[in-house]
C-alpha cells in the first residue's frame, strides 16, 4: 500500500519539476484514501512556505484534529524543519518518505516526539532529486536555506 500512495507523491514532484519547481512532492492519507495532494511550489508561486508538505496539507483543507492524528504522510524527500514542526503541529502519527539521501530532514526529531518514520529509498525520488540539484543547484541551496 505504501508503494500506491509513495507513487502519488512521486507524481506531484514531476508535476513540480515540469512546472520548472523543485521536484518534491507530498501526499495526506487518511483512511485509505488521499485527502491532500500538492507539491513544492517556492519557485512557481514565489512562496516561502509551500514546500510539498505544507501544500499537500493546504489542500486537505481544514480538518479536525481527530483526523489528522489518523493520517499517514508520504512525501519524496525527507521533511525539513517547517514541514516537520508542522506534521508534530497536527499530530500526524506516521511519516514515508521517498529518499533522505540528498537531504537528511528532522527524522530524529520527528522519532523523539513520537512519530513513525519509514524511509522507503526509493531510487526514482532519489534519481529526479539528484538530476534536478546537478541542473540548478543555487536554487536547490536556496530551498534548504545555504
Amino acid at each position: 500500500m505504501h508503494e500506491e500512495f509513495l507513487k502519488a507523491a512521486i507524481e506531484q514532484a514531476k508535476k513540480s519539476y515540469a512546472e520548472g519547481g523543485i521536484p518534491i512532492g507530498s501526499v495526506i492519507v487518511h483512511d485509505g484514501k488521499i485527502i491532500g495532494a500538492g507539491h513544492n511550489k517556492r519557485v512557481q508561486e514565489g512562496s516561502v512556505v509551500l514546500h510539498g508538505e505544507m501544500d499537500a496539507l493546504e489542500n486537505a483543507g481544514r480538518q479536525k484534529a481527530a483526523i489528522y492524528k489518523e493520517c499517514t504522510l508520504y512525501t519524496t524527500l525527507s521533511p525539513c524543519p517547517m514541514c516537520s514542526g508542522t506534521i508534530l503541529l497536527y499530530g500526524i502519527p506516521k511519516v514515508i518518505i521517498g529518499e533522505n539521501k540528498t537531504f537528511m530532514g528532522e527524522e530524529q526529531h520527528l522519532q523523539s516526539r513520537g512519530v513513525e518514520v519509514t524511509v522507503m529509498d526509493n531510487d526514482e525520488c532519489y534519481q529526479l532529486m539528484t538530476t534536478f540539484i546537478n541542473e540548478k543547484p543555487e536554487l536547490w541551496n536556496e530551498d534548504i536555506g545555504e
